[in-house]
This record gives C-alpha cells, sequence and structure tokens, in this order.
C-alpha cells in the first residue's frame, strides 16, 4: 500500500513527464503531422523532379517520424490513465488482476497501471520487413554456400537480372560513367551464362572431348588482350612441358 507522501511524489513525476511530453510535440509541430500531406512538412510541392533515392529518405524519415509521435501518444495516454486512477483511488493496483503493484515498480514506471505480469508491453513483435529476407548475410533464405562450387541462381544474381532494365541511378551518379544505362548497376561487366571469358567462345562435345574454338568477338576480344599482356592464359602462361607444344620455335 502506498503512502500518502510516495503517492505526491509519484503524481509530482507524472505531472512533469506530461508537461515535458505535450512541450516536446508542441515544438516540433506532432512532427508535422497536422498538415496534411507530407510534402508541406518538407517545404516541396511534388515528387516530379526528385530522385526517388531522396525520396526513399524522406520516406524513412517520416515512417521513424510516426513512430516517434506514436510513442508519445501512448507515453501520454499512460500518463493520464495513471493520473486518472489517483483520482479514482486505484492507483497501485494492477487492472487485470487487482493485486498491488511493486512500489519499486511504480517509481521506475510511474505511468504504468499493470503489474509485471499483465504488461501489455512483454509482447515481442517477431514482425520484420520484408527485405531483411534477402539482405541479411549472406543473402537470407538463398542457398550461397559455394564450398560445392555452387552455381545456383542466388539474390544477387537475381538483382542484376532485374538492373538491367534500369535503375534509379544515372551515368552521372557514377564515378566511372557507362555507355548504356542497361549497365548503370553493379558488376553490369559481370559474364551473363559462363565465368570464364573463353567459356564464350569454347566448346566440347557430351564426353569433353573434340574442344573446338567458335571465333567470335568474344573470342578477338579475349586474344587482343592476351597479345597485350604477352601471356598465353589468363591465369598466365603454360608450364614448360605444356608450352612447345602450343608456340612455335622461336627462328
Amino acid at each position: 500500500m502506498l503512502s500518502t507522501q510516495q503517492l505526491a511524489e509519484l503524481r509530482l513525476q507524472l505531472l512533469k513527464e506530461k508537461s515535458e511530453v505535450e512541450e516536446r510535440l508542441d515544438q516540433n509541430d506532432h512532427f508535422g503531422f497536422e498538415r496534411a500531406h507530407d510534402h508541406e512538412s518538407m517545404g516541396e510541392l511534388s515528387s516530379y523532379d526528385n530522385h526517388p533515392a531522396d525520396d526513399a529518405t524522406e520516406l524513412y524519415e517520416r515512417e521513424k517520424d510516426n513512430a516517434l509521435l506514436e510513442h508519445y501518444k501512448l507515453q501520454l495516454g499512460n500518463i493520464n490513465r495513471a493520473l486518472e486512477a489517483m483520482e479514482n483511488g486505484t492507483y497501485g493496483k494492477c487492472e487485470v488482476c487487482g493485486k498491488e503493484i511493486p512500489a519499486e515498480r511504480l517509481e521506475a514506471l510511474p505511468n504504468t497501471t499493470y503489474c509485471i505480469d499483465h504488461t501489455p508491453d512483454q509482447v515481442i513483435s517477431h514482425d520484420r520487413p520484408i527485405e531483411e529476407g534477402v539482405l541479411m548475410p549472406p543473402f537470407g533464405k538463398f542457398d550461397m554456400d559455394e564450398s560445392d562450387e555452387n552455381v545456383a541462381f542466388d539474390a544477387e544474381d537475381s538483382w542484376q537480372t532485374v538492373a538491367e532494365w534500369g535503375t534509379s541511378d544515372s551515368p552521372s551518379d557514377l564515378a566511372f560513367p557507362k555507355d548504356h544505362y542497361n549497365d548503370v548497376y553493379n558488376e553490369s561487366e559481370e559474364s551473363i551464362g559462363y565465368v570464364e571469358d573463353y567459356e564464350n567462345f569454347v566448346g566440347n562435345d557430351m564426353y569433353g572431348k573434340n574442344v573446338t574454338v567458335y571465333p567470335n568477338a568474344q573470342h578477338e576480344k579475349y586474344e587482343a588482350a592476351l597479345d597485350e599482356e604477352g601471356i598465353m592464359t589468363s591465369f598466365g602462361d603454360l608450364p614448360a612441358f605444356e608450352h612447345d607444344p602450343y608456340v612455335d620455335d622461336d627462328k
């Protein structure tokens, strides 16, 4: 049972907390939510001339402000509920079970009207943003285990496939501008359908024999790069015992 002095001290604490919350809401104009549209709080007339990434940043800030506003509203509601319970003489007793709330709990959280066993705040939400399913390392639910040289179509591949159709970036956003808008994304130069460059123009039969080179633009580009470096393969010169059959004797 709380003493008269304890009730008086808790009441003063609640009134002070209420005044602080109300003052904070007044100072920031309720986080701008008193206006009709979020563009007004940002000083914008529309999103037409804004970069999508800038709009995304503003949306994130708007969602954060909304969460803070809901937090302050809940806090203010709990304070008013506790003050009303003081007026009714029920303060200090749990609304659910009617048991006495320990004085230590009331001192730490004077706006509560629940005991620790029945507080609504004990429910922990496990809902997470949907994008975390692919952002968590290594890309969440996608299989990225490369111990067996797995080459499955993973999250990174799916992003690159979609990005080929264009992104919100423009050539001016890059340190090294691309020639085509379809290349304005990370690792756009990465080969699709093969790993090594020579796989684009070399093939063999179903038994792994009869290796054949199919001349094409990629083959010419590959040969030119090797000639420029003065090497025979992309991973360096062949060892001596394999070198002779592939080159002419020096005259």
